[in-house]
């Protein structure tokens, strides 16, 4: 879909209000006749038929009633325009964040978090503008000099015919100069994406860049950047303060050719001075919208710019998610996690898994070990739900996952990443993103499970303490007793999924945390990716992964006394 097609589909939810905006817009018209036609009553009894200015009460009444009705439907005609354009742009924002959810993190791997944030406050921002204004402008364009026109023709058709045959002009140029226009703002936008994800990206990683002496290198780098986006937004103005100063060239060479004409006409009295009054109070309102629509256009041309990268994101492809039936719960207590013939690739052609089976018994530890890029953080994808695999299936007890409800399955589920995502607020705020409603007896609990206590303890303020965003202020291992604290409050939780669960940890920490997950493992199903092979020593199975197939499985002790992969690794290791 073409953006015009898709600014067109989305404005399809502005009709009713349009239509109330018309029937505003054409009462203001009304309003405009009804001045004009009093106020040259007034000036030519007065100045003229020399009626004393007691007997113009009532037109100069009518005058003073007429300015504020004319306020009053305009103001209500704006406030009708941008409420739904509002409506409008809540709307959008939340389909597109409901798409960027449906995507999820397999989706959006390959988004930059800038950019993708960009899309969605600025480019929603940017089309706003096209619902509140540019339509309902477009409305008062073709409705007010219609209406003026209705009356201009009766009182002297010499100068209808000159605005009628001027006005096409200006709708002709706004063509010409918006394709220059639009081309612009396109490029605009596209700076506009490219500075935010760079600087989202910078204040993302400002300590490595410290670190590494790179900070002033990568701020002169968003300098210019800035700069380039300052320089295409003064061309976007240029082109639009120049498409408005030639408007109002056409619109004031119009207007004179209409006083020229109608002057003439009075010298030679062909015409009564009211009529003549009469029109050249209208035609400067008749060209009124035509100048508005003009000076809006540069808001159709972000619109259209902003456009672009909207539906690009919509038009991103979701990863295959088929829910068979979405009505079965999934089965009670610690399940078993079984891989039958996995074969899984990403949308770009890297494929991850190839006939991957495997089993990961109830209440036990199953430890996923093997060299990078084998495949092991796609089995925890697929575990989640995040993607279905091509064939083969991933059954939970004997239940194809496909078949669970995902919502459902996702509370019995508790993720606990390499690296933990702490969220701006108190020690307390992030743990009860777990458990909303958890008491304070359960925190305590988790918090105590988890060695968290002794952290809490040095903290000045304890579980209120504020931590800065991604933790900062906590070490690596204090972060991953934070993320297992979670996981315990999360007690209906019965399968946990361990991502490198004690990498960049001292031994004191990964031991600590070694402990937390053996205890968890009595009545939790736990599936872990470790690269320390210390840590599978305490599983009851180990799954050596390699291009994207089970090469060995096992005990740890009897796959350690075996001539497999499994013991070229612990070989490997211990060099």
């Amino acid at each position: 879909m073409d953006t015009t097609a898709w600014l067109r589909r989305e404005g399809q939810q502005l009709r009713g209000p349009l239509k109330h905006v018309a029937l505003l817009t054409t009462l203001n018209a009304l309003v405009i006749v009804a001045q004009a036609w009093l106020l040259a009553d007034v000036l030519t009894g007065a100045l003229f038929a020399h009626v004393p200015l007691s007997e113009l009460w009532q037109p100069c009444l009518g005058l003073l009633l007429l300015a504020p009705l004319r306020a009053l439907l305009s103001i209500r005609a704006r406030r009708t325009a941008f409420d739904a354009s509002v409506a409008v742009g809540t709307h959008l924002r939340r389909r597109l964040l409901d798409r960027a959810q449906a995507l999820g993190p397999l989706g959006l791997a390959a988004e930059a978090s800038g950019d993708l944030i960009t899309r969605l406050v600025d480019g929603v921002d940017a089309v706003l503008p096209y619902f509140a204004r540019y339509l309902p402008q477009v409305t008062a364009a073709a409705i007010v000099p219609l209406v003026l026109a209705a009356f201009i023709f009766p009182a002297d058709w010499v100068s209808g015919c000159v605005l009628i045959v001027s006005a096409p002009l200006i709708p002709v140029f706004m063509v010409l100069v918006g394709q220059s226009a639009e081309r612009a703002s396109q490029k605009r936008f596209r700076q506009l994406t490219r500075l935010g994800a760079a600087f989202m990206d910078t204040l993302g990683g400002l300590t490595t860049l410290r670190q590494l002496g790179a900070a002033y290198r990568i701020a002169d780098q968003l300098d210019s950047e800035g700069e380039d986006y300052r320089r295409l937004t003064m061309e976007v103005l240029r082109i639009a303060f120049l498409s408005a100063l030639v408007l109002e060239f056409f619109a004031m060479v119009s207007i004179a050719v209409v006083a020229v004409l109608i002057g003439f006409r009075l010298l030679w009295k062909e015409m009564l001075f009211q009529d003549g009054l009469f029109v050249l109070l209208l035609a400067p309102e008749f060209y009124s919208p035509l100048r508005a629509l003009g000076a809006l256009r540069h808001a159709r041309m972000d619109a259209l710019a902003a456009a672009d990268h909207l539906i690009a994101l919509e038009n991103h492809e979701v990863p295959h998610i088929t829910q068979k039936n979405a009505s079965l719960a999934p089965p009670r207590g610690a399940p078993a996690l079984t891989f039958d013939d996995v074969y899984f690739a990403y949308a770009d052609g890297r494929t991850a898994l190839t006939g991957c089976s495997f089993r990961a018994a109830s209440t036990g530890i199953t430890t996923i070990v093997g060299a990078s890029g084998g495949g092991k953080s796609t089995i925890l994808k697929l575990v989640l739900g995040f993607a279905q695999p091509a064939s083969g299936s991933v059954r939970i007890e004997g239940a194809d996952l496909s078949e669970l409800d995902l919502a459902q399955w996702h509370e019995c589920v508790a993720w606990i990443p390499q690296q933990p995502h702490i969220f701006e607020g108190t020690v307390r705020d992030n743990l009860l993103l777990a458990a909303p409603g958890a008491e304070d007896s359960a925190i305590r609990r988790a918090v105590a499970d988890s060695g968290l206590h002794y952290v809490v303890a040095r903290l000045p303020q304890g579980l209120e303490t504020p931590l800065g965003e991604h933790g900062f202020g906590l070490s690596g291992g204090e972060l991953q007793r934070l993320a297992v604290a979670r996981a315990l409050l999360r007690e209906q939780a019965t399968v946990w999924l361990w991502d490198e669960a004690t990498a960049h940890l001292d031994k004191e920490s990964a031991r600590a945390i070694a402990d937390v997950i053996q205890i968890a493992s009595r009545t939790r199903t736990i599936l872990l990716i470790a690269h320390r092979l210390a840590l599978a020593q305490i599983s009851q199975w180990v799954v050596v992964l390699g291009g994207g197939r089970v090469l060995e499985e096992g005990a740890p002790a009897a796959l350690a006394k075996a001539s497999g992969p499994y013991q070229r690794l612990l070989q490997a290791e211990a060099r």
